[in-house]
């Protein structure tokens, strides 16, 4: 009865289908021999040549798999999963979606298994086939068990720590694959929505956040090396589809994750997350990024400061990368935002708080970190930009900044403050051939009304700010308080014509202020090193007879000022402007004019050196400055001398200019200067106090007929004045020069008077 049997039991094995002993066959009887591949390619030359069977082929060995898997036999496991993936590469054709759903119900079986290495099985093979290009579409394949699955590797936290770094790359790796399969298949579910993008970005993000528990750097570089791949597939397609992906991604990533976890505070994890952004996509968007960050800042302006510092360190960092188009057509919102921001900061600084409920509580190192991040942000988008938008946000920022004397707020004083390093920040990099472009009327008057404000850190600010402007050949990089002629990038060509444009139209004003800073009590050692910097650039960018005569003048000019009993300067305040002139004379010598120049030069700061060392820029313009304790003695022999310099012009180029030095020269003080002049926020807020005080006073004089025609008179009178004052303006401005020549003559041979005499010189000075 047992031949039969066995017999039997042949004879059907012999009837089986031929796919299944095909099958079969392909499996040795030890595992660790691996896949029988003669009878591989047997199987494989029966599915091209019946491409109808390979659903039964496919169906039976995930049932033989599923089989030994249940009977815990890996080898026999990974040979089926060998066996499917060449079944895959080799059958592109249109069966091969027959193939395809039971190849992904197997990967299904290992991934929800408890295995591990089953785990890394499933993901290597889903890798290859997501590589697979296939050429009909699938209408009923759906990878969202996969984007759960993958995701929930990427959050392994597998007792081993190598164990569990195989699964996170496995996992990662899975979700590139995912992307790469579903991204260009119109008739996949669109795995950027956000049922997708809430399980997916989470889990790249947790793998770049650094855990003290990880494993070593070369194990963690490999990582995150693998999660810029996953982003950039979709980014780097051409077509309108990517400006909404963008934005998916970014409100993702900053949305959910970064605020959910309080990323921003650490700034430097947020920071790879949107470089990783900026890096995958194409540099045509990258204003995408930029607007998101923006918008999320303007959300966040009730947060802590640290979140964001965070928020503007991301900006800064996202402006340096693809620089040519990130800023994008709205360049003024970006300005708008991040000085909006500045304000509110300050604002927060002074009341403590960073809400109007006042129930969060901000300091003032926190704030200033914001706005030094901020300050470093705008510098950052700027140089960005090309330079005709730069001189545009320069103008902008410049009508920010409150009036010099108007105060509407005690923050004000801040505010001026911050934007003017926000300013000095655009116009370091800033490069331009021409002056006019650079500095305008309308930028360089309302910058010029700030030197004359009491504040010393404000005085300095825009100190530098002219300088930086005007230094075109970069001679700031030079720190040496005497300039030496050797290091310096000197004109070789004469002045443009746009530079003798904007000699005659804005030198004059520019000596005015030079003059008017000068005189400040408050300046330090940097504001006379500043004040030197700047002559110095005038003279090396503007360099010509009549420019350097008008410096050799005001520096004249500022040696009489120091020597003045009537100005009420300390002794350093001396010291620091003859430190000055001595700087200056001895850089504007060696421009140019005859050496009889630099000879006398050289033997007044010989002279100092052994008598008053006090007087030079070493002893002076340092961190450390040396001054006398006792009061001042000048002698002639250590002071700058008009007669001798113009001496040492004659018979030179400069004889032409060099008559106009024996006269002094005075600058007037105007309308503008009277109005832009204040001494400080508490004396303006002290003024209108007092004014207010004033008024509600009452009067002990007794107010009658008499008194009242009395003031009367007295505004008729000074109407009459003002009336007559401006019509001798407008004579000097509007009538021919012959016939004001011909009545200055006539009135300074009758009566001299000083203001004709000066108008008259000024004339002639300008024609």
């Amino acid at each position: 009865i047992i031949f039969p049997c066995a017999g039997l039991c042949g004879c059907c094995w012999a009837l089986r289908p031929r796919y299944k002993r095909l099958v079969d066959n392909i499996f040795p009887e030890d595992p660790e021999d691996g896949l029988v591949k003669a009878n591989m390619e047997k199987l494989t030359f029966f599915a091209l040549s019946a491409p109808e069977k390979l659903d039964r082929i496919a169906a039976y060995l995930s049932e033989r798999l599923t089989r030994e898997l249940n009977r815990h036999r890996y080898g026999y496991v990974s040979i089926a999963m060998e066996a499917m993936e060449q079944l895959l590469l080799a059958c592109h054709c249109q069966s091969i979606n027959l193939l395809v759903e039971s190849f992904l119900s197997t990967l299904r079986l290992l991934l929800e298994a408890e295995k591990p290495h089953l785990h890394i099985l499933a993901t290597n093979s889903f890798l290859k086939f997501a590589n697979i290009e296939e050429d009909t579409p699938s209408y009923h394949r759906s990878y969202d068990f996969f984007v759960s699955r993958f995701s929930e590797m990427c959050h392994s936290d597998h007792h081993d720590p190598n164990t569990k770094l195989k699964i996170r790359v496995s996992g990662i790796r899975g979700l590139q694959g995912v992307v790469r399969k579903t991204v260009d298949d119109e008739l996949q579910a669109n795995i950027w929505e956000p049922r997708h993008m809430e399980q997916i970005v989470p889990a790249l993000l947790v793998n770049l956040q650094p855990h003290g528990n990880s494993s070593s750097t070369v194990d963690k570089i490999r990582l995150k090396s693998r999660i810029p791949l996953v982003l950039v597939k979709q980014c780097s397609t051409e077509g309108p589809a990517e400006t909404h992906v963008v934005k998916k991604l970014c409100k993702t990533v900053a949305f959910r994750h970064l605020d959910s976890h309080s990323l921003w505070e650490g700034r430097g994890f947020a920071v790879r997350c949107f470089q990783i952004i900026m890096y995958s996509i194409q540099s045509q968007h990258s204003h995408l990024v930029i607007q998101q960050l923006l918008g999320h800042l303007d959300a966040n302006s009730r947060s802590p400061a640290s979140v964001r510092a965070g928020i503007v360190e991301v900006l800064s960092e996202a402006a340096v990368i693809e620089a040519a188009g990130s800023v994008g057509p709205t360049v003024l919102e970006v300005f708008n935002t991040l000085l909006r921001q500045l304000r509110q900061s300050v604002d927060y600084q002074l009341t403590g708080y960073y809400d109007n409920a006042r129930k969060h509580k901000t300091t003032s190192p926190e704030e200033k970190m914001l706005q030094d991040a901020v300050i470093k942000t705008i510098g950052s988008f700027a140089n960005t930009l090309p330079v005709y938008q730069r001189s545009e946000v320069m103008l902008f920022i410049m009508g920010r900044i409150p009036v010099p004397g108007i105060y509407p707020a005690l923050g004000s004083r801040m505010i001026q403050v911050m934007l003017l390093k926000s300013l000095l920040q655009v116009s370091e990099p800033y490069e331009s051939n021409n002056l006019l472009t650079a500095l305008p009327s309308s930028f360089l008057e309302p910058l010029l009304s700030f030197t004359l404000m009491e504040d010393p850190e404000i005085r300095l600010l825009v100190l530098s700010i002219l300088t930086s402007l005007i230094d075109r050949r970069h001679n700031l990089c030079v720190h040496s308080a005497a300039f030496e002629v050797s290091a310096l990038e000197l004109k070789e060509d004469e002045c443009s014509r746009q530079d003798n444009l904007f000699i005659r139209k804005h030198a004059q004003r520019l000596y005015r202020h030079v003059f008017l800073a000068s005189k400040e009590e408050s300046s330090g050692h940097n504001h006379y090193r500043a004040l030197f910097t700047l002559l110095g650039v005038l003279g090396v960018e503007l360099a010509n007879e009549e420019v350097l005569v008008d410096l050799i003048r005001l520096v004249l000019a500022m040696q009489e000022l120091a020597l003045s009993s009537q100005e009420n300067l300390s002794v350093f305040n001396r010291c620091g402007i003859h430190a000055v002139c001595s700087a200056s004379l001895n850089l504007l010598s060696q421009l140019g004019p005859p050496p009889a120049l630099r000879q006398h030069v050289a033997e007044v700061t010989e002279t100092r050196q052994k008598e008053a060392p006090y007087l030079l820029p070493d002893h002076i313009l340092c961190e450390k400055p040396r001054i006398p304790e006792k009061e001042l003695k000048m002698d002639e022999a250590i002071l700058f001398k008009a007669s001798k310099i113009c001496e040492a012009l004659a018979g030179s180029s400069y004889s032409t200019h060099s008559e106009r030095i024996n006269t002094p020269y005075t600058p007037e003080l105007t309308d503008e200067d009277r109005l832009s002049r204040r001494k400080s926020i508490v004396d303006a807020v002290s003024l209108q106090m007092d004014m207010e005080l004033n008024c509600c006073k009452p009067q002990s004089e007794q107010i009658t007929f008499e008194t009242l025609k009395s003031a009367v008179d007295d505004r008729g009178i000074a109407e009459e004045e003002e009336r007559k004052r401006m019509q001798l303006v407008e004579r000097f401005q509007t009538a021919p020069f012959e016939e004001i020549a011909a009545h200055c003559g006539a009135r300074v041979r009758t009566e001299p008077q000083p203001g004709v005499f000066f108008f008259h010189k000024v004339l002639k000075h300008q024609i």
